[in-house]
């Protein structure tokens, strides 16, 4: 990290009130009047969407990932959770992207119950993201908080930002992945976890 990063000061957070003057501000740039009878309470309401969008801020991942199970009879194995919806939006446009998580992980004596691993997934999504972000901070939090011998994180997703701006590409789809552990040392391993994903 750089030594102008490092000292950076974080901002101070905006009012709500000034939140909705700023969607004010963007309806009349874009020539709309936003005192008309169809625009007045969306400040309001965009603001409100917005603490919807971006829960995920407030979401501390040790919370989720605090509560764990050893007793699994002996079980070792991979366990996986494929097809998790998963909506976010990305940092450069503020446009949603719209897709699937598959997380898999190894245990190493304890499992975690699985609306967890959708719950994570849910938490970093509600924040302003990259793809490529969210998938490495998806299998950093099990990592760090779960410790298994081994992590597989793959996201697939549509891009708004693509689909209806700019390139105007629909339904192209991007694929991350991150592996660690016995995954990344481990190519049968990988072989098997794209296997049960698309199986």
């Amino acid at each position: 990290m750089t030594a102008s990063k490092k000292n950076r000061k974080k901002p101070a957070r905006a009012s709500r009130a000034e939140a909705e003057e700023a969607i004010r501000t963007l309806i009349s740039w874009i020539g709309e009047d936003p005192d008309r009878e169809g625009l007045v309470e969306t400040p309001r309401r965009v603001v409100r969407s917005f603490e919807e969008y971006f829960a995920g801020y407030a979401i501390d991942p040790a919370d989720i990932l605090s509560r764990t199970f050893t007793d699994v009879g002996g079980y070792t194995d991979p366990v996986l959770l494929k097809d998790i919806e998963m909506e976010s939006r990305c940092e450069h446009h503020m446009a949603p992207f719209i897709g699937h998580a598959h997380v898999a992980y190894i245990p190493n004596g304890r499992v975690l119950g699985l609306s967890k691993l959708a719950r994570l997934v849910d938490m970093y999504s509600r924040r302003m993201q990259t793809q490529e972000r969210l998938t490495r901070e998806i299998a950093g939090a099990l990592e760090k908080h779960l410790k298994p011998k081994g992590v597989a994180v793959m996201i697939e997703a549509e891009h708004f930002c693509m689909k209806v701006r700019g390139v105007r590409k629909d339904h192209a789809q991007t694929v991350t992945t991150h592996f660690s552990g016995a995954y990344r040392k481990d190519a049968e391993m990988r072989t098997a976890f794209f296997a049960q994903v698309k199986g």
